[in-house]
């Protein structure tokens, strides 16, 4: 009966509690539980397998530059990071809330890891979540426009719960990415919510966007609800690089 059950388990792609069931066949630790016990035990491991699974899910689709976390971060120094900051955005009240997050510095100093940290918490709390780098999405935009896929491919950037946008500015707009920025931007206005990191500060952001009424469109609805991180100090790359060399010399 018990062969039949695993079986079965197996076959209805029950595999939490497939797992937890064998296992406690094969210790005997089934025979202590009482019928409601043991039912709440499988249905236990079957949730959290199911749970587990469907991070590691959104986890792939996300496709983040780092495998990064918020327990990973570094705060010593004055980088301008915040720990009691980055524990609210970790627990992803601003998602809840529609607002936006705007990471700023210098090269180096760890604007995309922090980004993919609070996108991998978001993750584990269930939400969709979708990383990207500015300049690639811009031109698969290009390219989409031109087979007809660009709809679609903006309809999947709307339904994220957080979007992460990664070295913007790094380039100036032409029309084309300028309107593309402003059909995601207004799409998510007020209903999502999205991670911009850029190495130019805010107020050059307009400049970078171009052409006056579209920038002024663009930049009202980024900057409205939305919380900032300004990292600042010497870049971590360089410093890691240099403790590296110290180590080998």
């Amino acid at each position: 009966m018990n062969t039949d059950t695993l079986d079965k388990m197996r076959r209805m792609r029950l595999l939490g509690m497939h797992r937890a069931f064998k296992t406690s066949l094969e210790t005997g630790g089934s025979a202590s539980l009482t019928a409601d016990e043991m039912i709440a035990m499988l249905v236990d491991s079957e949730w959290d397998d199911r749970h587990n699974r469907a991070i590691e899910r959104s986890l792939r689709s996300a496709r983040f530059r780092y495998k990064a976390s918020v327990e990973a971060l570094e705060y010593q120094g004055e980088r301008g990071l915040d720990k009691n900051q980055l524990h609210r955005l970790a627990e992803g009240e601003f998602i809840k809330g529609h607002e936006n997050l705007l990471i700023t510095g210098p090269t180096g100093t760890g604007k995309s890891f922090v980004a993919s940290a609070i996108g991998h918490q978001a993750c584990i709390l269930g939400y969709r979540v979708q990383y990207t780098n500015a300049t690639r999405l811009f031109a698969q935009l290009k390219m989409a426009k031109a087979d007809g896929s660009a709809i679609r491919e903006l309809m999947r950037i709307e339904r994220q719960d957080l979007f992460i946008l990664d070295d913007f500015g790094m380039q100036p707009f032409d029309s084309q990415s300028r309107a593309s920025l402003l059909e995601i931007i207004e799409d998510r206005h007020g209903k999502r919510s999205t991670i911009i990191t850029s190495q130019l500060p805010v107020k050059q952001w307009h400049e970078v966007i171009g052409e006056k009424t579209v920038a002024d469109a663009i930049m009202d609805r980024i900057v409205h609800q939305s919380q900032r991180i300004e990292l600042k100090g010497e870049s971590l790359r360089r410093k890691w690089n240099k403790k590296l060399a110290d180590i080998t010399d």
